[in-house]
């Protein structure tokens, strides 16, 4: 995505008052969302070691920042994303279904291109839930993506109510699509085109089933095949129990991607997506066996963005409004050209 520079775009809080915002949106949601989904905050890794499996792949083509360990002649590597990780500490601590995790996810993904959303440096709130055999359905994942999606709208009231000049533009709810419906509303256009229509349309999205080829032979986007379940078929007749939470964002224009989730891999999803992949040889992965061996609990969970959430509710122009990075020279000078102030 190339830079994007709103026109007449107005600075409503000088970088100072930004900073209070923002420690306040994050010690809030925090606090809604161990709430709304019974969960209790741990400690996360910064990095984890090379070869077990337990550091995500995102669609696949992102590599990890990585290093040695000298003193143990082990490599480790920078983590993605905590899906896998968190799935294991609900199992090493004994978590009982309705309860989970979350914490503070900081990583640093080498490949992005830095646009107005996406920066070296990625910091989430990754969270994970244990469920029942039972819950692993289409109607348990829409009743957690509506939670979070009632915890968005509480912030955006508090921040209304703070600064009146930031005035609310959320829709009162969420609408649910599967990928494959919308690509038959939608079928001249790209996935990314797909999802700016059916955003702008209603606000507020949570698009289902991202990773498996639709009728067209295509995924809407890539997924791992190993923590999100992307094959198993719903109620609905379609496939796919994750998704990602979309907003539209009347700043930039564009339709804005605030979190991916869904309910986790089961061992028989996990088996058939690997194949999928092609990659049917992590299953000797020191994950992927614990799984397979019915080591792990059942899950849900996802990551939800710090600096986006904080971006969107402050309706700022570029994410470097909100959270400290590297930019090109070139973007910065830009930026600074029409009242956009990076951090």
């Amino acid at each position: 995505m190339a830079l994007i520079i709103p026109r007449n775009y107005k600075l409503k809080l000088l970088p100072e008052t930004t900073e209070e915002a923002i420690k306040t949106l994050k010690v809030s949601f925090q606090d809604k969302l161990k709430k709304k989904l019974n969960l209790r905050r741990v400690t996360a890794p910064l990095f984890v070691l090379s070869g077990t499996g337990i550091n995500d792949d995102l669609s696949g083509k992102e590599a990890p920042v990585s290093f040695n360990i000298k003193c143990m002649g082990k490599r480790a590597e920078v983590v993605h994303s905590l899906a896998k990780w968190k799935r294991m500490k609900l199992g090493a601590y004994g978590i009982s279904p309705g309860y989970g995790i979350y914490t503070d996810m900081n990583a640093i993904r080498c490949d992005e291109d830095l646009d107005n959303l996406h920066s070296l440096y990625v910091d989430q709130w990754d969270w994970e839930q244990v469920i029942t055999e039972k819950e692993r359905n289409l109607d348990s994942l829409k009743e957690v993506v509506n939670k979070l999606y009632s915890i968005i709208k509480e912030l955006e009231m508090e921040v209304y109510e703070s600064f009146p000049h930031i005035t609310p533009f959320l829709p009162e709810n969420i609408t649910f699509i599967n990928s494959e419906e919308l690509l038959q509303l939608y079928p001249d256009c790209t996935p990314k085109e797909r999802e700016a229509k059916i955003t702008k349309k209603y606000g507020a999205v949570f698009i289902i089933g991202i990773g498996s080829n639709l009728s067209n032979g295509e995924p809407h986007d890539g997924r791992a095949p190993d923590y999100d379940d992307w094959v198993t078929i719903n109620s609905d007749g379609y496939r796919g129990l994750n998704g990602d939470i979309m907003l539209w964002n009347p700043i930039l224009d564009i339709p804005f991607e605030l979190s991916s989730m869904g309910i986790r891999v089961d061992k028989v999803a996990l088996k058939s997506q690997l194949e999928i992949k092609g990659c049917p040889e992590r299953a000797g992965l020191s994950f992927h066996k614990m799984l397979l061996n019915d080591e792990l609990p059942l899950s849900i969970g996802g990551g939800i963005g710090q600096s986006r959430l904080c971006m969107y509710l402050l309706q700022k122009a570029h994410i470097g409004e909100v959270q400290a990075s590297i930019w090109p020279e070139e973007q910065i000078a830009e930026c600074l050209k029409h009242n956009i102030q990076l951090l």
